[in-house]
């Protein structure tokens, strides 16, 4: 079953596409029924649209690690750490450099 969040969540973003909150929320979604593709899409959105949401980084790096896309997975999480770094979001860092340390050496 589809979850039912993500039809209003499209419908908050046809109406402001530059919603994070809403591309945060439409990407968490996809994540939980387990559609990684279309979570990575509306993640890598919300960080276009708010370079400096550290938590979007978090969620998209987890998308991309399930996707097997590991160079940009470990791309996405450097990224991530040093926009956590300056926004002071210690639980975020960790938790990136916790996931980067488990991918696969390239």
């Amino acid at each position: 079953m589809p979850n039912p969040k993500i039809e209003p969540l499209k419908k908050v973003l046809a109406m402001d596409p530059n919603d994070d909150v809403a591309w945060f929320g439409l990407g968490k979604a996809y994540m939980d029924e387990g559609n990684f593709e279309e979570a990575a899409k509306a993640l890598r959105q919300c960080v276009t649209v708010k370079p400096a949401y550290s938590a979007a980084y978090y969620a998209l790096a987890q998308s991309l690690q399930k996707l097997d896309r590991i160079g940009e997975c470990r791309e996405v999480a450097d990224q991530g750490i040093d926009v956590s770094k300056k926004n002071g979001d210690a639980m975020v860092t960790k938790n990136l450099e916790m996931l980067k340390s488990t991918l696969p050496s390239s």
